[in-house]
């Protein structure tokens, strides 16, 4: 097996086909399918299943890619750590942050070590779980994990501030002419919510339920900006950290009271270099746990 076939087996998974896989590669697609057979007869087992929609990575596959995907990603990281010079660094940075945190902080830091390193090559993705970013993490997949304190948070964690959340509702609705809005106010109100396993809808359960009320579900969102959006649109109310507010929805923001706060924590691979220990001195220097700037209203509401 080589590390060129673990990159094509990956490639193909991404594309869902030998075509489009060679082609993001560049390469000739009979090139690709020599590879696949070659590291399916190496394994002994059938990495794809060939189905008329396209290739799919079977259960042994999918396995197979995770371990792959870890491995392609240390050897890029060795590269890059024997090509950096003192003033240079090349290759890939990795990072990951649990869904809505960090929304308005991250692109600054990310810009800032642009300009420090302007060869560096930055993939940023959002994970609704803290868990598996802490999975992902142990595996040595991550260079840098952006995600809410929590009760496996590792003990090398970075302390950058804490997330305010706010509660999110349609326009013209009732809780506008608040200032600050009780939580216990939203009783009966329909919510939209985020995936089951997600950090974030633990946030709201467990908000809720230390205020005695109980979700009525109206829909669930993947991702905090489409919760903010339909909140907007009336489907019902929802709960993300202020940050992840989009600016055109400002005013349909409020604090909540009891206060909802969560630490936001920075997690670096072991071993970190260079890039990951510039990112998270960048990411100290942005404004943290900043009073919330949507307050219209005069009054409370409770």
């Amino acid at each position: 097996m080589s590390l060129r076939q673990f990159e094509y087996a990956l490639a193909v998974a991404d594309e869902g086909s030998v075509t489009a896989a060679a082609e993001r590669l560049r390469v000739a697609q009979p090139s690709v399918s020599q590879q696949i057979r070659g590291l399916e007869r190496d394994l002994g087992v059938e990495l794809f299943a060939r189905t008329p929609s396209g290739l799919v990575p079977t259960v042994v596959g999918r396995a197979f890619l995770r371990e792959a995907r870890a491995a392609v990603h240390a050897a890029r990281r060795a590269r890059a750590t024997a090509r950096a010079g003192a003033d240079e660094l090349v290759g890939e940075l990795v990072v990951a942050v649990q869904m809505g945190f960090g929304t308005r902080q991250l692109p600054g830091a990310l810009g800032a070590l642009r300009r420090r390193f302007p060869r560096l090559e930055v993939t940023v993705f959002e994970e609704p779980s803290g868990a598996e970013l802490e999975r992902l993490g142990r595996r040595g997949v991550l260079d840098l994990a952006l995600m809410a304190a929590c009760e496996q948070t590792p003990d090398d964690a970075h302390h950058l501030g804490d997330e305010e959340f706010v509660v999110v509702v349609g326009a013209g609705h009732r809780l506008l002419d608040s200032e600050r809005v009780g939580l216990r106010a939203l009783e009966g109100e329909p919510w939209v919510r985020f995936d089951r396993d997600g950090a974030l809808d633990a946030v709201l359960l467990e908000v809720l339920r230390d205020n005695g009320l109980a979700p009525a579900t109206a829909a669930r969102a993947s991702q905090t900006a489409t919760a903010v959006r339909w909140a907007a649109h009336g489907l019902g109310v929802t709960l993300v950290p202020a940050s992840a507010v989009p600016r055109e929805h400002a005013d349909l923001v409020r604090p909540v009271f009891p206060a909802v706060t969560r630490p936001v924590v920075a997690v670096l691979r072991q071993g970190a270099g260079p890039a990951e220990t510039a990112l998270l001195e960048f990411l100290r220097r942005e404004e943290w746990g900043q009073p919330v700037p949507f307050s219209t209203g005069t009054t409370e509401f409770s």
